[in-house]
């Protein structure tokens, strides 16, 4: 293949080595924290499936919360709308870095890995209603369930499978995923709003200006913030619209770029960036795992409960999602943007590796269960079908994608070397220090 044209945008560019450190630390953490996910999800399944299943049902099921605000929720509720909006915050912080800073302010790069998520939403949402158009029960109010990426699953997958995948990989998986969370808090408060009551919605318009108003102005004084950020968060689920929505409006108000007083964007890191590093761990760390702890427990009931659920039509068009859908979805929509744009494939890449990270983009965990939970209800025997196909098929696309990306390990490594050659020592690979530096050619 020919080297990419400077003015041309390409699949899998590098970019900067400021972009590559900081999109390298937010993996690292997000792969601690799909750890631990997968931890509270194999806890949930054993405690389940377990002589003791009755006391994992009544921690879920166990109320707290003032009644006066409406807020005496399950334990479960809770994990699904109160710690999934300290997730949702830091998607919201993410996706307005990346289109005021990030790889998404240019249209050009932002293209591919846009397209790319809107292909691998549409695709497992028509083949899942497909499946389900004629079924009974309300089975297409799911259809979203296999259109979400979990990106924490996948990168701790990808620790274990992929650790020589090159930075441009990581970076297209991560910003594909960052696109996915933005099409999926969309779905979310369009498709998932039930009741809606307008006077709250527009009450939480308050707190929500008030916060904007601080954060523009640089004040980060948690005892501030905090208690706006919970008013919101309040009026936000009276009103109908999930609480979660209250999240990423907050990451959406905070400023990315230092203001002109404080140095501008050449000053260092902006509020947005500062949040993030506050955050992140606890979303990472706490919010996703408990989350799944409380969302992920499902007894199976042996082989014959196992059976009836995959057979369910709503499981069958979640794992065809998965597994079939998100692969075809964004593997055809990148190739269409390649085939009318200038976007070419950066030397030493080839499709197959496309169509590695699409596999890989499969995984779904935590949104899908909670869309799930939103579609079906919590508890409900639908809601259980839910689980068993979204960990049947997310594990069935890690196995696939394990295979494909096992097959370029030996390129994969030799990128990698190239990228992480330090000669003069200086703590920036030599790689980001020249204008063009071509990849090893595919073997």
């Amino acid at each position: 293949m020919t080297a990419t044209s400077p003015r041309s945008p390409s699949l899998f560019d590098r970019g900067s080595w400021p972009e590559a450190r900081r999109i390298g630390d937010i993996l690292r953490k997000e792969t601690i924290g799909g750890i631990l996910l997968l931890a509270g999800t194999v806890i949930a399944l054993i405690w389940a499936n377990s002589p003791w299943a009755g006391s994992y049902e009544a921690l879920r099921e166990f109320t707290v919360g003032p009644a006066s605000l409406h807020l005496n929720l399950s334990l479960g509720t809770w994990a699904a709308d109160g710690l999934l909006a300290i997730f949702f915050f830091v998607a919201g912080l993410e996706l307005k870095r990346e289109f005021v800073a990030g790889d998404l302010r240019d249209p050009r790069r932002a293209a591919v890995p846009i397209a790319a998520a809107i292909g691998g939403v549409l695709v497992p949402a028509v083949l899942y209603l497909a499946i389900n158009v004629t079924a009974d029960g309300g089975a297409a109010k799911g259809w979203a369930i296999p259109t979400a990426t979990d990106i924490a699953f996948a990168l701790a997958v990808l620790a274990v499978i992929g650790r020589f995948l090159p930075h441009a990989m990581r970076t297209f998986l991560l910003t594909l995923a960052v696109v996915d969370d933005l099409l999926a808090i969309a779905i979310i408060a369009v498709f998932y709003t039930s009741d809606l009551s307008v006077p709250p919605l527009l009450a939480a318009l308050v707190p929500l200006a008030v916060f904007a108003v601080l954060v523009q102005r640089r004040i980060r004084s948690w005892w501030l913030l905090l208690p706006l950020a919970f008013a919101a968060w309040t009026l936000m689920h009276a009103s109908g619209v999930h609480a979660t929505v209250a999240g990423v409006l907050l990451g959406f108000a905070v400023p990315v770029l230092r203001s002109r007083k404080a140095g501008g964007p050449e000053a260092g890191p902006g509020l947005a960036e500062h949040f993030e590093h506050r955050f992140r761990p606890i979303s990472a760390g706490v919010a996703v795992p408990v989350f799944a702890f409380m969302s992920a427990g499902v007894a199976v009931g042996g082989v014959d409960g196992l059976a009836s659920a995959l057979t369910d039509p709503v499981a069958i068009g979640i794992m065809v999602g998965l597994i079939v859908g998100k692969p075809i979805g964004i593997t055809a929509a990148t190739w269409l943007v390649t085939r009318f744009t200038r976007a070419k494939m950066d030397t030493g890449f080839a499709w197959i590796d496309v169509f590695g990270l699409a596999v890989l983009a499969g995984i779904g965990f935590t949104v899908s269960l909670l869309i799930g939970e939103l579609a079906f209800g919590i508890g409900s025997d639908r809601d259980d079908h839910v689980k068993v196909a979204v960990l049947t098929g997310s594990l069935g696309a890690a196995l696939l994608a394990a295979v494909v990306l096992r097959l370029r390990n030996r390129t994969y490594r030799r990128i990698h070397d190239v990228e992480n050659t330090d000669a003069d020592r200086d703590d920036i690979p030599d790689v980001y220090q020249q204008p063009t530096v071509p990849r090893p050619e595919n073997r």
